[in-house]
């Protein structure tokens, strides 16, 4: 059950990792600030500490990608604003994997959890 519940917190950081880079994909980065993107890595071996501690998901710097338009406030000296390179269709990937995988994990959880009430009341009787 500990490795359905580990793998339910995987998915929900996957999936709060992706939404917040779209989310974040059409803000304007400030001149002079770096763009971010959030990330959940995860090595091998390290899955139930960095997903207990909540340590997998985190920022990272990205590429930007420029739009010229003078009259943003946040243009810059050439009339470009600066945005997080966000592939939206990656990004949208990544949310529907997550979902699916966090359905699967709410499946064998339940699954489980059946054939251990099962079993007691099996044992009861």
């Amino acid at each position: 059950m500990s490795a359905a519940r580990e793998g339910l917190n995987y998915e929900r950081m996957r999936m709060d990792a992706a939404s917040r880079n779209i989310a974040a994909a059409n803000v304007p980065v400030p001149v002079g600030q770096t763009a971010t993107q959030w990330k959940v890595d995860l090595q091998a071996g390290d899955f139930g500490q960095l997903v207990g501690s909540g340590t997998a998901a985190h920022e990272t710097p990205t590429g930007s990608r420029s739009v010229h338009d003078p009259a943003h406030p946040m243009a810059d000296s050439d009339g470009m604003v600066r945005y997080p390179d966000t592939d939206l269709v990656h990004e949208m990937t990544t949310l529907m994997t997550a979902s699916r995988g966090y359905e699967a994990n709410v499946r064998s959880f339940n699954l489980l959890r059946n054939m251990t009430l099962r079993a007691l009341e099996i044992g009861a009787k």
